[in-house]
């Protein structure tokens, strides 16, 4: 399964030295998160289902007028769908409350329901509904490509911990936080929002800590998120076949998320945060300025953090890819 991994990586071989000079600070699972899933992904998709996914995205591509966050774009058309969803929120911004759910911190597992509103949508309901359109043989052409788009993508932001849980945060977006010597700075005054932040730190910071720099000295030179995937594919290969024989389960996907945020990305902070009684939030200025109660903890994160929350980030990369890769297998096997 990892071929497809290993003839990549030999011809980025040639062009690795400046793979990502000058990427800028990415979102959701970050640039370099999501393509590190589709890559795991891809290597795992049995031949059939990679011809097929390959076969829908290209009927209907990108449109070359969209504004691409991510630089460089991958040339692997899966990775590169995998960071699209991100950007369409430009032009579709009804997406936006997609890519997670907000299960409030001390929830006890049961209905999902009530955390995903039917006007809005979940990263729960939309999967369900693209995975619809992706299966109709109905859709358009363009349809299915968007769908096969999002699913690689909120497959991903699923199994960030911080896009299933809330604590009147924001999903950690409100706890602003010392990360490795890096203070926060405002970035927006009325909303009270600050970077870094924790949410932050999960979603970008712990990636980038492993994945920069490649050349030692040299902090523009990036480990190729390719490279990152091979490594984890090996890493968690058994594992990985056991994922992948399990049917997708997006409501327990969501549960385990929500429950790792508890225990590790809420639980190992150096300054405990108490469970809050839900409310929603439109801004980090609202729950009697939930941004600014939090700035006041003073919450500096490193290498013990760094220690507790990497492990678990390499983890969910893992599984997504190849929870992602059973679910496109059981389609067209």
């Amino acid at each position: 399964m990892r071929s497809f991994l290993r003839s990549a990586l030999v011809s980025l071989a040639v062009i690795a030295p400046g793979f990502a000079a000058g990427c800028p600070s990415a979102r959701a699972w970050g640039c370099e998160g999501h393509q590190i899933v589709a890559y795991i992904a891809e290597a795992h998709l049995n031949p059939r289902a990679r011809a097929t996914a390959l076969k829908i995205l290209a009927a209907s591509p990108i449109d070359p007028n969209l504004s691409r966050y991510c630089r460089p774009r991958s040339a692997d058309p899966f990775a590169d769908a995998s960071t699209w969803a991100d950007d369409i929120r430009s032009v579709r911004p009804e997406t936006a409350r997609w890519h997670f759910i907000d299960i409030p911190r001390g929830a006890r597992r049961g209905n999902l329901a009530p955390y995903c509103p039917p006007d809005t949508g979940c990263v729960v309901s939309a999967l369900e509904t693209q995975l619809r359109i992706l299966k109709d043989p109905k859709s358009s052409a363009a349809a299915r490509a968007d769908a096969l788009r999002f699913i690689i993508h909120l497959v991903g932001d699923i199994h960030q911990p911080l896009h299933g849980t809330t604590n009147n945060d924001e999903g950690g977006n409100c706890v602003p936080v010392d990360f490795f010597g890096e203070v926060p700075r405002e970035t927006n005054v009325s909303r009270e929002s600050f970077e870094p932040n924790l949410h932050w730190v999960w979603d970008v910071g712990i990636i980038e800590r492993f994945t920069i720099p490649a050349v030692p000295g040299h902090a523009d030179h990036w480990t190729p998120t390719l490279l990152i995937a091979d490594q984890l594919d090996l890493k968690f290969r058994a594992r990985i076949a056991t994922w992948k024989s399990r049917p997708a389960d997006f409501v327990s996907w969501a549960w385990e998320s929500h429950a790792i945020a508890d225990s590790v990305a809420y639980g190992k902070l150096p300054r405990a945060i108490a469970i809050e009684p839900p409310r929603a939030i439109s801004s980090c200025a609202d729950d009697n300025s939930v941004g600014l109660r939090m700035l006041r903890l003073n919450e500096n994160l490193s290498d013990a953090y760094e220690s507790a929350a990497a492990p678990i980030v390499r983890e969910q990369l893992a599984k997504a890819g190849a929870r992602l890769a059973a679910l496109l297998n059981s389609l067209w096997h």
